[in-house]
């Protein structure tokens, strides 16, 4: 199925550019461009994406606060926050505001086509270095596990994960910082088993590693 994107970016060759590598993706159709975030909250309305490409410092309106409009009136529009910005501050305010997605302006076409599906389909992604720091913010100030909504079950919170039983704890090491023959040693297993396990939620996350892994495993409450 066609994955309809918005482009918004004010620097007009790197809006061209992208838009001339994702038409190339054949599960890929640009319906809008902006150059602005006001803009992009219009097109947002007009064009109905799936997916949106946010940058943060745009004219009018700056990503955040578009993201924050958008999110407020189609919550199930994706936003990928594509942007050369890795400060913090940008970081957990796009965050903050509903972005379910972090990518930096270096990421290849390969990777950024795999990102606008993963979000389409519900899944956070984040680049590896704001992964990072978004981990290092959690086990530094914040119990790693989340404190689930109080208007929602842990099996409402849980019904979308696609790992099994087994790669849930597997999981949950990750989280914990434990390495593969740590986790072999924890859940009774040998070091390739523990591997494979490592290897399926990596696959069936759609992440690229382990502290991916484990922040989207604490934004979702998946442990």
């Amino acid at each position: 199925m066609t994955t309809r994107v918005l482009i918004v970016e004010d620097h007009q060759m790197t809006l061209v550019g992208i838009k001339m590598l994702l038409e190339k993706q054949n599960n890929i159709e640009v319906v809008g461009e902006a150059t602005n975030g006001l803009e992009a909250v219009t097109l947002s309305e007009s064009t109905q994406p799936d997916v949106i490409l946010m940058d943060i410092g745009l004219p009018e309106m700056d990503g955040v606060e578009a993201t924050q409009k958008i999110k407020a009136t189609h919550p199930g529009q994706r936003i990928i926050m594509l942007t050369s910005k890795d400060n913090e501050r940008d970081v957990f305010a796009a965050l903050a505001a509903g972005a379910d997605a972090y990518c930096m302006k270096g990421i290849s076409i390969e990777a950024l086509a795999k990102a606008i599906e993963a979000v389409k389909e519900g899944t956070a992604w984040l680049d590896p270095a704001v992964a990072r720091m978004v981990l290092g913010r959690f086990q530094g100030n914040a119990p790693v596990q989340a404190t689930p909504d109080a208007n929602k079950t842990d099996a409402l919170v849980l019904i979308d994960c696609p790992l099994t039983a087994r790669e849930l704890e597997v999981l949950k090491l990750i989280v914990d910082g434990m390495s593969n023959p740590e986790i072999a040693e924890a859940l009774t297993i040998t070091k390739a088993t523990a591997k494979a396990h490592v290897h399926s939620i990596l696959q069936k996350l759609c992440v690229d590693d382990r502290t991916q892994a484990a922040v989207l495993a604490m934004r979702q409450r998946y442990v």
